[in-house]
């Protein structure tokens, strides 16, 4: 009984402001204003996209999805949604009972729902069934900390007085998460000072947010879960490594006897990128000395490893997309690891490290790891996943998700010559699952390496500045 006089207060309360028209109040227009860039940031647009707790529909609308359906139990809140977005669905179902709601989504979002809920597990587990593989839930939670300054401005008329609430910590989110079948890949805390004064608003709320310890202090968490991945089923994919070569002659042979078969078949793709020695002409050699191996060859008429990777990729067959650098400093024994890690569910695009095991005797410069160090934690802070070595050249992923990266390319610009941070960036930015998979690193047995250290780094740390504007600072 308790649950229905609940439910029952909060609908004539949300009724008695959609008849109102009630407008956000001071700190609502910029709460509410910061909240729809970072969803728009969040979700791409053409996106069939599912609000539950829809209100006036303004933060769907502001989503330009593809399909978008809002979900409200107030009827005279869904009444006003649909006369303001009449391009939208709006339906009158409580979020604990969403039998009426068929199909998937590519985005669900919950704003400010979980803190107004009588059941948080239990509407997550409803939500549970309009999930595919890829649907990313979106949610944002107040912090405990703003319990009462919101009290304090709700009595001065700043803002709109609230119900009693479910103040979630951002751990009590996670567990709610795990328990209806979710896993959370990433968070960020949002907004400082929502308040609508020029200049110190943008400063407040893009920037001194993102840093220690005004980060802390933020007015409301903001998640991003995806379904917690199911056993797989018995279809196998099939493989194409590609295989980026410049000046790698004496490493083909081996690449071809030693990268192994996997799933329901295995290409090897080389893009050979301008070399001075023969390594075209030994990648022609190997090919006619076993033709049983199914292996394409590509001349690169760009430059730079990622070009290569790029060309490999849009001519690659296979459902599963993997890069081996021709280097052969990571073992190609290894890439079956990679393939059950994808393969499983337990990630969406996974990153060799290089940085956990010992290395051999000169596999890498002092101050390349150091280096590497530093773009470690630059890049987990940047990607809010945690990444630990961001240069390994071995990197795996579905073919699904590297053609929506290359759609969405132009987000970032197009001037990364390794191809790291194209795939890394762009994982990041579609909130793919990202896991770390940790391989030896050995030293080079041919040739030298292609990496001009001084001048790649710093081409790598203006990459990290403007991925900084375009993924953190928004």
């Amino acid at each position: 009984m308790e649950s229905r006089n609940f439910t029952a207060s909060r609908i004539a309360h949300w009724d008695e402001i959609a008849r109102q028209r009630l407008d956000p109040s001071l700190f609502g227009l910029e709460y509410y204003r910061r909240l729809f860039a970072i969803y728009g940031q969040l979700i791409p647009p053409g996106l069939r996209v599912l609000e539950v707790g829809s209100g006036s529909g303004d933060l769907l609308a502001s989503l330009h999805p593809s399909a978008g359906i809002g979900v409200d139990f107030s009827a005279d809140m869904v009444g006003w949604a649909s006369a303001r977005h009449p391009d939208l669905q709006f339906v009158v179902a409580d979020a604990h009972r969403l039998e009426r709601i068929e199909g998937s989504f590519d985005a669900i979002v919950l704003s400010d729902l979980l803190n107004d809920i009588w059941d948080v597990q239990g509407v997550l587990g409803e939500l549970r069934r309009l999930c595919i593989r890829g649907t990313r839930l979106v949610l944002n939670v107040y912090s405990h900390l703003w319990e009462a300054p919101l009290r304090v401005a709700a009595a001065c008329k700043l803002a709109r007085p609230k119900l009693r609430q479910n103040w979630l910590t951002l751990d009590d989110v996670n567990n709610l998460l795990v328990l209806s079948g979710f896993e959370m890949v990433s968070h960020r805390e949002e907004i400082l000072f929502p308040v609508p004064i020029p200049g110190v608003r943008a400063l407040m709320n893009e920037y001194a947010v993102k840093l220690w310890p005004f980060r802390y202090l933020a007015l409301t968490h903001v998640v991003v879960a995806r379904p917690a991945p199911q056993a797989a089923g018995p279809a196998k994919p099939t493989v194409s490594v590609v295989v980026p070569a410049r000046n790698e002659a004496g490493n083909i042979e081996r690449i071809v006897n030693e990268v192994p078969q996997m799933g329901a078949g295995t290409e090897l793709v080389f893009v050979e990128g301008h070399s001075t020695d023969d390594t075209f002409a030994a990648i022609e050699a190997a090919m006619q000395a076993r033709p049983a191996r199914n292996i394409r060859l590509y001349r690169q008429t760009g430059s730079g490893k990622g070009d290569a990777v790029r060309l490999g990729f849009e001519n690659a067959s296979g459902d599963v997309l993997m890069v081996l650098d021709g280097d052969l400093t990571v073992d190609p024994a290894t890439l079956p690891r990679f393939y059950e890690a994808l393969c499983s569910g337990r990630g969406e695009f996974i990153n060799g490290v290089r940085l956990v095991y010992p290395m051999e005797r000169e596999a890498m410069r002092p101050l390349n790891f150091l280096g590497n160090k530093f773009f470690s934690l630059a890049f987990s802070w940047l990607l809010g996943q945690p990444i630990k070595d961001t240069l390994c050249g071995t990197k795996v992923l579905r073919r699904e998700d590297y053609e929506r990266i290359a759609r969405n390319r132009h987000y970032f610009g197009d001037f990364d010559p390794f191809g790291d941070f194209d795939l890394l960036f762009g994982a990041a930015k579609l909130n793919l699952k990202i896991v770390e998979l940790p391989v030896r690193y050995g030293a080079r047995r041919y040739g030298t390496t292609n990496i001009e250290r001084w001048r790649h780094g710093w081409l790598l740390l203006k990459m990290v500045v403007f991925a900084a504007r375009r993924i953190k600072f928004v």
